[in-house]
């Protein structure tokens, strides 16, 4: 699959889904605790108390997702680290594993990205990623 090349764009003005406050673009480094990091990222004016954010593309104030809460990051992180294994164990290519997952979504190959999904997606990606790797005799 071919990665669009993102261009920068203006700040997006977006609300918590958790809260309804609104999201300012703050850095990394706050959140992360890392003096280090120079990236941003889009955090709920409520932050630390409503715990939502969202990275950005580099170069961009595009979002790599939705916002999401601490357990739905989790949540995409344990489903994007099955997934990889599906495709990078050899089980399928790159591309037929997106296929596969904008197929088992019913989704529009664009629209097939981790970042968007919600708990239900994440958790039902996740079983089925365990069953493939299980079915191939795979340790995931």
């Amino acid at each position: 699959m071919k990665k669009k090349k993102q261009k920068a764009s203006a700040p997006r003005r977006m609300r918590c889904p958790y809260c309804g406050a609104p999201v300012s673009i703050r850095q990394a480094s706050e959140i992360y605790h890392d003096p280090t990091s120079d990236k941003e990222l889009y955090v709920c004016n409520n932050y630390p108390k409503c715990d939502t954010y969202v990275g950005m593309h580099e170069g961009t104030r595009i979002p790599f997702g939705t916002l999401a809460n601490g357990n739905l990051r989790s949540l995409r992180i344990r489903a994007h680290r099955k997934f990889d294994l599906v495709w990078k164990t050899g089980i399928m290519s790159r591309e037929d594993a997106y296929r596969w997952l904008a197929d088992m979504f019913c989704l529009g190959l664009g629209d097939a990205h981790i970042g968007m999904f919600g708990e239900y997606r994440c958790s039902r990606l996740i079983e089925e990623c365990d069953q493939i790797m299980e079915r191939h005799k795979r340790v995931g």
